[in-house]
């Protein structure tokens, strides 16, 4: 845990407070709520490259489906060919299957460290609590907290919890829904069109890891958005201003890399704005 916050959480939390007190001396309303926009905005450029690559590893994977499938016809039963045709196709194509999991475990201390120190900066904003502890981490005399920190933003306070609403308002009901809706519409748009069809299951045909991970992709689409709205509801909303604003930039990129996915299943407007987009592609490629 000592290397955990010497290499990530101690440096995020001066970076943090460094935002915080940047958006204090210019007069900024809401410094603290500023200063999450900033963090996330700054781990999001960080990231970028290892999401852009794990998202071009799961397009390249949706996109050679059919070919294994073909794959899986002609040398299923011998899993030896079966084995050394896929790495021979993925190597083909220059992918790795297990990419994906290697971006994803390299960002983890990243996120994990982020989550850490921003229930540190929200908590230090709630009356009474000290900030000797955050004092403690920052390397520059000037970024010491003499004070909570001004979590105020929009009438209520980033440490205050969905939960409370009985008490905090009955609005605060809408941050856990509003949240879950941004993580439904990411993993919605992580299923591409070409593998979210299914054909009809064959009661004597064995799934293999590809099929397993589809089908646990697609669990995976609505069980997600639901833990993340139960975690928005129990947590501060402090919280989920930074889940929020990542979910948003994370939609972004998906789209730039991946397009509208399954979500243009669910609205059709989509699917017509994405047809006439690669259909403009094709008409300028041909001049």
């Amino acid at each position: 845990m000592d290397i955990l916050n010497q290499i990530f959480i101690h440096p995020t939390l001066n970076v943090a407070i460094f935002f915080y007190k940047l958006f204090e001396a210019a007069n900024f309303p809401y410094p603290l709520a500023f200063a999450i926009l900033a963090l996330t905005i700054l781990i999001k450029i960080i990231v970028w490259p290892l999401t852009a690559k794990q998202l071009h590893q799961t397009k390249k994977m949706a996109e050679l489906k059919p070919h294994l499938d073909e794959l899986k016809k002609k040398h299923g039963k011998d899993k030896t060919i079966h084995s050394q045709k896929q790495s021979e196709l993925y190597k083909a194509h220059g992918v790795n299957p297990a990419t994906g999991c290697l971006m994803l475990l390299i960002q983890l201390p990243i996120f994990f460290s982020l989550y850490q120190v921003l229930t540190k900066v929200v908590s230090a904003g709630s009356p009474g609590e000290a900030v000797n502890q955050i004092n403690q981490s920052l390397y520059f005399g000037f970024l010491h907290l003499t004070q909570p920190l001004d979590a105020s933003f929009l009438g209520v306070q980033l440490f205050t919890k969905p939960a409370d609403w009985q008490s905090a308002g009955v609005l605060l009901l809408l941050v856990p829904v509003v949240t879950a809706v941004f993580q439904l519409v990411q993993s919605k748009m992580m299923i591409l069109k070409s593998v979210k069809g299914k054909a009809k299951k064959d009661p004597n045909k064995k799934e293999d890891l590809a099929d397993s991970i589809m089908q646990a992709q697609s669990q995976m689409t609505y069980i997600l958005p639901l833990l993340i709205g139960y975690f928005s509801y129990t947590l501060p909303i402090g919280l989920s201003l930074y889940w929020n604003i990542f979910s948003v930039f994370g939609i972004i990129q998906q789209y730039l890399i991946m397009g509208w996915g399954s979500l243009a299943d669910w609205l059709p407007f989509l699917r017509t704005k994405s047809q006439n987009k690669e259909n403009d592609k094709k008409h300028n490629s041909r001049k």
